[in-house]
């Protein structure tokens, strides 16, 4: 069973990856995927897989009557918590956005870029998304990114090339922040890493990566970008420059207030950003109450619904689905213990799990490695390789930059790439071609520069 779990993960992949050859939406391939996955893991596991034994050990102590069906049940839904949060976020973060871009609120960066230079353009755009990445974090930022583009460059092939960069500089300022990547993040709450020890220490291998992907596209861009030319639009006519600054400031501070509600109430994040988008959602229905019903609906937030792209969130949820059923079956953990045993070297195992995550989610891929992995005590290290592995060890430190860039290397690698994907229809094989290696060389150069700091 194991061989077929795997067989049907790679059949499904490559369905993915070959969408636009195949004629079918990655969407399906992913939910088909996801969801055979799950019917199979449970079919074919008559028996708990032994490092779930103690979870079902302990499901059975709470319910006496527990069969391993309504335990395989009690998994899916444990994971579907995690996947949830993840899709309403995303809603949330979409809608937002959609609704400052119906109010032309994006006009307050984008007509503050006035270069039409492709060079210029691209180091503008991925420093503006570097460091946003760091204050939002990777998934939100991308989105953003992404709606700015659709405003300043009108040829496909060109805004792909910026949409791929974004892809990259989201991952790299997302590694050295907190609350810049879901990995950084878990390392950050579950006690492996401190604030201090993942600005200070990940911020200069981050810059690294991003810029080295940078300066080879300075070398390799000339001409300059085309902006799309709008028709008018009555309906955008009618909002004034108040309304269009208003919906922007109150849009980016609600989209900024995300991670400041989590820190405070250790709520996860998508509740944050259901509460931004309740007060936006109030604030502009109160502010255009008195338009005609037709300027009324695209203003708000029932009319820029009709744009989200659910084709995109149902993609994510296949894909989560299935690693999540790769995860249960115990395929990451046997991954993640295969590389300690054959590498024995903590920076070349961080760099193997950071490629990996490419390939299969991050998130399982950290998770499996804080689960093998103790936070030594200070007082208990005893050789070189225990202590890489206390709280802020290098180990850690390491571990949150590869994760949370070398998902670059393919645009399903992170949920920025999925979501960047999603939203600019993004062929596979094109980023593998165009992208892949940049992000690829940005990934080491960052990841060099690291162990000669601290190695």
């Amino acid at each position: 069973m194991d061989y077929i779990l795997l067989a049907i993960f790679v059949i499904g992949y490559v369905g993915i990856v070959l969408e636009h050859q195949i004629k079918i939406d990655k969407a399906a391939s992913a939910l088909l995927t996801g969801t055979v996955l799950w019917g199979l893991f449970v079919i074919g596991y008559t028996e708990v897989p032994a490092h779930l034994a103690d979870f079902f050990s302990s499901f059975s102590a709470g319910d006496g009557h527990a069969s391993l069906s309504v335990f395989y049940e009690h998994r899916l839904l444990h994971h579907m918590q995690e996947i949830s949060s993840i899709l309403f976020f995303l809603l949330g973060a979409m809608t937002i956005v959609e609704l400052v871009d119906a109010h032309e609120g994006f006009r307050v960066i984008t007509d503050r870029i006035n270069t039409s230079s492709k060079v210029k353009l691209m180091w503008i755009i991925c420093i503006l998304t570097f460091f946003f990445s760091a204050l939002l974090d990777n998934l939100t930022t991308s989105i953003v990114m992404i709606s700015l583009l659709r405003k300043l460059i009108d040829d496909k092939e060109t805004r792909w090339l910026f949409a791929g960069m974004v892809v990259v500089a989201a991952n790299a300022g997302g590694a050295w922040s907190p609350i810049g990547d879901v990995t950084t993040t878990m390392l950050w709450i579950g006690g492996q890493l401190s604030t201090s020890a993942i600005i200070v220490n990940l911020i200069v291998p981050s810059i690294v990566a991003i810029l080295v992907p940078l300066i080879i596209l300075t070398f390799r861009l000339k001409g300059t970008v085309t902006r799309p030319v709008f028709d008018n639009d009555p309906n955008k006519d009618s909002t004034t420059s108040f309304e269009r600054n208003l919906v922007f400031v109150v849009g980016v501070c609600g989209l900024l207030f995300v991670p400041v509600f989590k820190t405070v109430t250790h709520l996860p994040p998508f509740m944050g950003m259901m509460l931004s988008l309740g007060a936006i959602w109030m604030l502009t229905e109160r502010l255009h109450y008195s338009k005609n019903h037709d300027q009324r609906t695209e203003l708000s937030v029932i009319g820029v619904l009709k744009k989200i792209d659910v084709s995109s969130v149902l993609f994510f949820l296949g894909i989560l689905l299935a690693v999540a059923a790769l995860q249960e079956a115990g395929h990451l953990l046997f991954a993640a213990e295969s590389l300690r045993a054959a590498l024995n070297d903590v920076y070349l195992i961080d760099l193997a799990i950071g490629l990996l995550s490419a390939i299969v989610d991050n998130v399982p891929l950290v998770a499996a490695s804080m689960g093998m992995y103790d936070v030594v005590p200070l007082d208990a290290v005893t050789d070189e390789w225990s202590g890489k592995f206390t709280k802020d060890g290098h180990f850690w430190q390491f571990l949150a930059y590869c994760a949370g860039t070398g998902g670059s290397a393919l645009i399903i690698g992170s949920a920025a790439g999925v979501a960047v994907m999603g939203l600019e229809r993004i062929d596979f094989i094109w980023y593998l071609k165009k992208i892949s290696l940049l992000a690829i060389a940005g990934y080491f150069a960052g990841a060099g520069v690291y162990i000669l700091m601290f190695a």
